[in-house]
C-alpha cells in the first residue's frame, strides 16, 4: 500500500475534501470539515502516513504522523 499523504482541503464548491498526496481527485468528499478530517485520520493510521489539514486559505493548520518515527525522542 501507498503511503501518501493524506491532505485535507476547502472544495471549491463547498464543504472539504480528503485527497492523497500527489492526487488529482479526491478521495472523498464531505459537507463538514470534523466528518473530513475523521476520514482522513482513519486513513493516515492505517497506512502509516502523514495527515495534514488546511486553513481555507490553503495554509497548514494542523499535522499529526501516524507512522514509524525515524528520529524518536530519547528517555
Amino acid at each position: 500500500m501507498s503511503k501518501g499523504s493524506q491532505h485535507v482541503v476547502a472544495n471549491k464548491s463547498g464543504g472539504w475534501v480528503v485527497r492523497r498526496s500527489g492526487a488529482s481527485r479526491a478521495s472523498r468528499v464531505f459537507e463538514t470539515r470534523g466528518d473530513a478530517v475523521s476520514y482522513a485520520r482513519y486513513l493516515a493510521q492505517r497506512e502509516g502516513s502523514e495527515l495534514y489539514v488546511h486553513a481555507h486559505d490553503g495554509t497548514i493548520r494542523e499535522r499529526d504522523s501516524y507512522g514509524s518515527d525515524p528520529m524518536p525522542p530519547k528517555r
